[in-house]
């Protein structure tokens, strides 16, 4: 299965599990909306941790998706599981190993707290490609320095585990070994609280900023769709990465 799903303790685990980089496709991002909305209702949980089997945490969603006509149905779908993490009622704590590009990146930042292995990297390098990171321009003004978000979107470049720390992008970097251990002890000290109280906790903690973040969502999704697909360069850069080929971009 791609997504494996448990509940001990009070503690509800999701799994991306789709070797080798766990590529985030529709149907496995169907699956993990399905799974979240599941859980979201079970009387036990008190917190929720998402990680990924394998060497990296994703690679992040499948480029040939975005191609026509698939991406009019794609993002729309890729914003919904965004979401469904991002509003998930109880805390969410997101393990990451390896590599965490693209869609993966923006799935954890919808995590309420990011524990990294100290080998860890994170980016966002869909400007490579002639395209864009929608939740990622949506959710990153909130979470880091301006100029932390603008370098990740613009340059494409990754962060290792560690600038990501000092960006307050991830709260703790830890051995690779430990990361398992520690993102279930972190957990661990949520599930010994009230259900009741921690829902509420969340909710307050996001002080009344749920509409905006799902309307700067619902907007980066759209402006894909509508203004960033319509560009000769989307095309041109997800068509040369499909065909291992360097992209030459318009002048327009």
């Amino acid at each position: 299965m791609a997504i494996q799903t448990s509940i001990e303790n009070g503690l509800g685990r999701v799994v991306l599990s789709n070797p080798p980089v766990n590529i985030l496709t529709r149907a496995i991002m169907a699956s993990l909306r399905e799974e979240l909305a599941a859980l979201a209702a079970e009387s036990s949980l008190r917190a929720l941790l998402l990680s990924a089997e394998g060497k990296h945490f994703s690679a992040g969603a499948d480029v040939g998706e975005h191609l026509p006509p698939t991406y009019e149905d794609l993002i729309p779908e890729f914003i919904d599981t965004i979401s469904a993490i991002d509003t998930f009622p109880l805390p969410v704590v997101a393990a990451v190993q390896g590599k965490c590009l693209g869609g993966g990146f923006e799935l954890v930042m919808a995590a309420d707290i990011i524990v990294a292995g100290e080998s860890a990297s994170f980016g966002q390098p869909e400007i490579m490609l002639g395209v864009l990171p929608p939740a990622a321009c949506a959710l990153l003004p909130d979470m880091c320095p301006r100029g932390v978000a603008a370098e990740l979107v613009f340059t494409g470049d990754a962060l290792s585990a560690q600038e990501a720390e000092r960006a307050g992008l991830v709260r703790h970097v830890v051995p690779d070994v430990e990361l398992e251990s520690a993102a279930v002890e972190l957990a661990g000290r949520m599930t010994r609280h009230s259900a009741a109280a921690l829902r509420i906790a969340k909710r307050m903690l996001r002080g009344g900023r749920e509409a905006a973040r799902a309307d700067a969502l619902s907007r980066a999704g759209e402006m894909y769709v509508d203004a960033l697909m319509r560009t000769k360069d989307a095309l041109e850069g997800l068509q040369a990465f499909l065909e291992k080929r360097k992209p030459t971009w318009s002048h327009e």
